[in-house]
């Protein structure tokens, strides 16, 4: 396979990004999954050519950290095993998101996969495609409860019933919580793919790399109307969306299936080590179904266990590091790389994140909090609840989200120690005025 690529900031399978502590390798998985032998393979390649630091990402992607030199013996152990791209111009645009859930969750209206594979081989396949950006995405949401449904897309399809049918409501620079802008049959979503990156392609300048920037001087309506032209459109179904207060992403739930369950677990602050990402494995290849699924969560699933082997599966996953409880603070953090590994952080966001877990576990408080080193906010592509913005080594601003606000939301307070943000957060969780 030719590996000439196109000049981009972006890590891939194929691209190895220089970072503070050495090269970074982003392995995007089909729907997020993973087979057990594949997994190993990439325990063995961060232990080998890496420092021996594997990262989920919040795209439901894996990233290999600290490469040094050995690039492309690392890079032809994850094509051997099947974790690359069908073309080398074809790894930057396989940027689709399905939910965790897909195929397995109890509430999904329809399975997400076969269409999700027919659109990656599309856009591989077609050279037309490989003009697109290496940041534009697109999600597929079959219904499932167990859904990031917060995390904007250049294109998304949602499934929902409309008319006493299932159709897949769609919507341009957003997510699915946003009002649709029409739907289509089920049979049409592959077609309503093709014809939004067709016109896209052929509207969009070099600059307007993204949905929203040519929907920015292009109206939605104008694009709707070239776009009905390519695919039979439907008028948007009235429906709604809401994020779960449950962290279905943690511990044991139901899954589609007689007496099957999904185990849920969260890699402190998204990172894994190569023996962690092997018991993970094993264990899904023992107790499961031979596969585990990352998550936009930052975490991964070992579907196909047997309700009897819950309890197990959870203290084997405990015992190997991961965290499987809602009520552990650690879980609910998320924090870039930090000045560790990445030259704008600001500051030692994983080591903050750590303090400031230890701080609210022991109040009895497990926020949402993320920590970005910078404004970029690398580790979440949605707003959280909580953000705390670095402004120096151990100083935060702290952010509560807020729809009427920009960016992280509605500044609170500046420049505060860890210690000052736990304190903050423990009396907030107290006071009768929070709701």
């Amino acid at each position: 396979m030719s590996t000439a690529l196109r000049p981009s900031a972006c890590p891939g399978l194929l691209r190895i990004v220089q970072a503070l502590d050495g090269g970074i390798c982003r392995i995007k998985l089909n729907g997020g999954s993973i087979s057990a032998a594949q997994a190993e393979v990439v325990a063995n390649a961060a232990e080998r050519f890496a420092g021996g630091v594997i990262e989920a990402t919040n795209r439901a992607n894996l990233q290999i950290r600290g490469i040094g030199r050995e690039h492309g013996a690392l890079i032809d152990s994850l094509m051997a095993s099947g974790l690359g791209p069908s073309s080398a111009a074809g790894d930057d645009v396989r940027n689709l998101m399905l939910s965790p859930g897909a195929g397995i969750d109890r509430q999904m209206l329809c399975d997400t996969r076969p269409l999700a594979e027919q659109i990656l081989v599309t856009i591989q396949g077609d050279e037309r495609f490989h003009d697109l950006s290496a940041k534009f995405a697109v999600q597929l949401h079959g219904g499932e409860g167990l859904a990031m449904l917060e995390h904007p897309h250049d294109l998304w399809l949602s499934a929902t019933e409309g008319e006493g049918q299932t159709v897949f409501a769609f919507g341009l620079a957003g997510c699915p919580l946003d009002p649709p802008a029409g739907s289509v049959l089920l049979e049409h979503g592959h077609g309503l793919v093709v014809a939004v990156l067709d016109l896209f392609l052929e509207w969009a300048r070099p600059d307007q790399t993204r949905m929203r920037h040519l929907l920015g001087e292009c109206s939605l309506d104008r694009f709707l109307a070239a776009l009905a032209e390519r695919v039979p459109l439907m008028p948007a179904s009235s429906r709604r969306h809401d994020v779960s207060p449950i962290a279905l992403h943690i511990g044991a739930h139901p899954q589609r299936g007689a007496e099957r369950v999904y185990v849920g677990a969260v890699p402190p602050l998204g990172r894994l080590d190569p023996a962690m990402l092997r018991s993970a494995a094993k264990l899904a290849r023992e107790r499961g179904d031979g596969s585990l699924r990352f998550t936009p969560w930052q975490s991964l699933l070992l579907p196909g266990v047997h309700a009897d082997d819950a309890r197990d599966v959870i203290q084997r996953l405990e015992g190997a590091g991961l965290r499987c409880s809602a009520d552990d603070a650690l879980a609910h953090l998320i924090a870039c790389t930090g000045s560790t590994g990445c030259g704008k952080g600001l500051a030692d966001t994983k080591g903050d994140a750590r303090q400031l877990a230890a701080l609210m576990q022991r109040n009895s408080h497990a926020p949402n909090v993320h920590l970005s080193g910078c404004p970029r906010s690398c580790a979440a592509a949605h707003i959280a609840p909580i953000t705390l913005l670095a402004v120096s080594a151990g100083h935060y601003d702290l952010y509560f989200r807020d729809a009427a606000q920009p960016g992280f939301g509605a500044l609170h307070a500046r420049n505060l120690t860890i210690e000052a943000v736990a304190a903050l957060l423990d009396a907030r969780s107290r006071s009768p005025l929070d709701a």
